[in-house]
């Protein structure tokens, strides 16, 4: 004689242990991370002071036309990290009377486990995907604090050689994701602040949001563009700029400052 509320119970538990288990994939999947909001502050004024080809004329023209040095051109730009990836990408700008600029295409990357990165990046209208070995700066952790957007932070100094910039990096010990905004990364603590070559660029987090993230931090499956190593990219970089300057021409419009 068959057994029905046997069967029954044991259909039952099959389908417990399967819903069990299709239950327990989203927590494996989601890991605890981080999004950063950042705005990005070029003060142009002082990016021009590095034209050497400008007249005194010229430099005062240009010092009238931007302003004075306490407010700057602003973009944002979000990340989004775990203790394992990062991915950073820039953000639309808002609609001004109407008009909205267009976004030049910029991606970055990293995985600390695989310690690769590919970068995305619009150049000279030309659009590079940078594939290669994770390198960061060369920091030096220095005994000063200050507090950014609730954070207790440190301050980090680098020197990037291929832009000739002096870096300055203020990293919160307290969220401990080794990454930051765009290329900068490779501190024990989410860089919060980025300033470059003494305020032409500055970097701040003006949003933190603790959340579990899945798809958002993973790299996308379809990237078009040239394939090149980081040191292509250095070499390519640099001539760019030294071409641009022999012939007056300002780089840093065509390039990611």
């Amino acid at each position: 004689m068959i057994n029905y509320q046997k069967i029954t119970l044991v259909y039952m538990k099959k389908i417990w242990m399967i819903c069990l288990m299709l239950g327990s994939l989203p927590a494996f999947a989601q890991q605890e991370g981080v999004v950063v909001t950042y705005e990005k502050e070029h003060f142009w004024s002082k990016i021009y002071d590095r034209l050497t080809f400008l007249s005194e004329e010229e430099r005062s023209r240009i010092k009238t036309t931007w302003g004075t040095h306490d407010e700057g051109y602003k973009t944002k730009g979000q990340l989004f990290a775990t203790a394992s990836e990062s991915k950073y990408n820039d953000l639309e700008p808002e609609a001004d009377g109407g008009w909205r600029g267009r976004v030049s295409e910029f991606m970055v990357y990293r995985n600390l486990d695989t310690e690769r990165k590919t970068e995305i990046e619009e150049f000279a209208g030309k659009t590079l995907v940078i594939d290669d070995s994770l390198k960061a700066p060369s920091w030096k952790v220095l005994n000063k604090i200050k507090e950014i957007n609730g954070y207790m932070c440190m301050m980090a100094v680098a020197e990037d050689t291929v832009r000739d910039a002096k870096l300055t990096a203020w990293f919160a010990n307290d969220l401990a994701f080794n990454t930051g905004p765009e290329r900068y990364f490779g501190l024990p603590g989410l860089i919060m602040e980025l300033n470059v070559n003494d305020g032409e660029v500055i970097f701040t987090a003006i949003k933190v949001e603790k959340k579990p993230l899945t798809e958002e931090v993973k790299l996308p499956k379809k990237m078009k563009g040239k394939k090149i190593t980081t040191a292509d990219y250095d070499k390519t970089l640099k001539t760019y700029i030294n071409d641009s300057m022999k012939s007056h021409r300002n780089p840093y419009w065509n390039i990611r400052y």
